[in-house]
């Protein structure tokens, strides 16, 4: 585990935004889809975005799917390597398997398709079947997704119910997206999903578009004294998290609720915002839950050393900031942040380090999303030191 030093620091400057890992996952799918004619530019090789270019190869050549931390390339590819192969093995940490494939479950057991789980691995062996498929909306996206890439390589029509509550709608909304540029016909009205069956995908050659979710823990800084300016967004994306903005100023504004169902994994970095600012109650907060930490539980913990408390409920948390009789000592009290090896908790932790300065375990983290994120920041002035 490596750690670094962020030294009392105020950011400033110009930086382009990396590029949208969720786009990119799903144009390196389509194109792979579409035989490998097309060609996906700006690309930033984050450890989950490496884990669907292997596994996209291991398709290929029948292997072994090593899906690593990333549920995206899991849950993406699963349905995927049944309509091509007819199953396959996918391995990955045991974190990544706790979080679970429930809805795939009920669908292998509905359509007799033989599968093998285990704390690290799935072995699946069986053939999808075009139909109708009923998701629960609450649990992921993710599911949807899966579905929607291999739907269209089945010989006949198929149908998807989303059971309300839909959380993340952005992020189906993203996947037909890629799916219409890709040549696929593809139909939603309210919750129904209608897919065409017999389809080829003929993805045209392309660029990703810069990343709302990363640029939010980039532009917090602008709300901390510094001035930043992000380059390479899309203001027309269809990326939920470019919400942020709107956001980020309700926190600085006073305190307020704010509803996580669309935007789940701006969490950790509202979280902090609102800790160092004037509060805010958070809803629809459970998913947190079980990304690649419990990000209620440790983010509360980590913010907790700064002074600010929270108080969690079921699918609530009410962040109560930290008290201005605390913020005078911070400087000297030499705290230690725990990234709990979860990107998103790394980048929101170094931005609250900045005020005061803290030393910060398991920076290596950024890796799954944002591997460049501490050269960034030095650019726009943070004092960042490996130890």
């Amino acid at each position: 585990m490596s750690v670094c030093h962020i030294a009392k620091s105020t950011a400033g400057g110009a930086v382009t935004v990396p590029p949208s890992k969720s786009y990119a996952h799903r144009l390196l799918i389509a194109a792979f889809l579409s035989g490998g004619k097309a060609t996906v530019s700006n690309v930033d090789l984050s450890n989950d975005i490496r884990a669907t270019i292997d596994c996209l190869k291991a398709i290929d050549d029948k292997g072994t799917l090593d899906c690593r931390e990333s549920g995206s390339t899991l849950r993406f590819l699963i349905p995927v390597a049944i309509a091509l192969n007819g199953g396959g093995r996918f391995t990955g940490t045991a974190k990544l398997f706790s979080r679970g494939i429930g809805e795939y479950e009920k669908i292998f057991k509905d359509q007799d398709i033989k599968y093998e789980l285990s704390e690290d691995s799935l072995t699946v062996d069986g053939r999808l079947s075009s139909g109708i498929f009923q998701i629960d909306g609450s649990t992921s996206s993710q599911y949807i997704t899966g579905l929607l890439f291999a739907l269209p390589l089945l010989d006949g029509d198929s149908e998807i119910w989303i059971t309300p509550p839909v959380q993340s709608r952005p992020y189906i909304d993203i996947t037909l997206d890629v799916l219409r540029k890709s040549g696929i016909k593809v139909r939603m009205e309210g919750n129904h999903i209608f897919i065409t069956g017999g389809q080829s995908y003929n993805l045209p050659d392309c660029s990703v578009e810069g990343d709302w979710s990363n640029a939010a823990f980039l532009d917090i800084y602008n709300y901390l004294g510094g001035d930043v300016s992000l380059q390479g967004l899309n203001p027309d994306s269809l990326q939920g998290d470019k919400i942020y903005r709107d956001l980020f100023r309700r926190l600085d504004a006073g305190w307020c609720e704010i509803d996580l169902g669309n935007c789940i994994d701006l969490g950790p970095v509202l979280f902090t915002l609102a800790a160092i600012k004037h509060g805010a109650r958070f809803i629809n907060t459970a998913r947190l839950r079980i990304k690649e930490s419990d990000r209620v539980a440790d983010i509360a913990g980590e913010l907790a050393k700064a002074g600010a408390t929270a108080v969690i409920g079921d699918n609530t948390v009410e962040i109560k900031p930290i008290p201005a009789s605390r913020r005078a000592t911070l400087a000297g009290e030499g705290i230690v942040f725990d990234s709990h090896n979860d990107h998103r908790l790394a980048m929101s932790l170094t931005a609250l380090a900045t005020l005061f300065g803290a030393r910060l375990e398991g920076c290596e983290s950024v890796a799954k999303s944002f591997p460049d994120f501490f050269e960034t920041i030095k650019q726009l002035g943070i004092e960042v030191k490996d130890e």
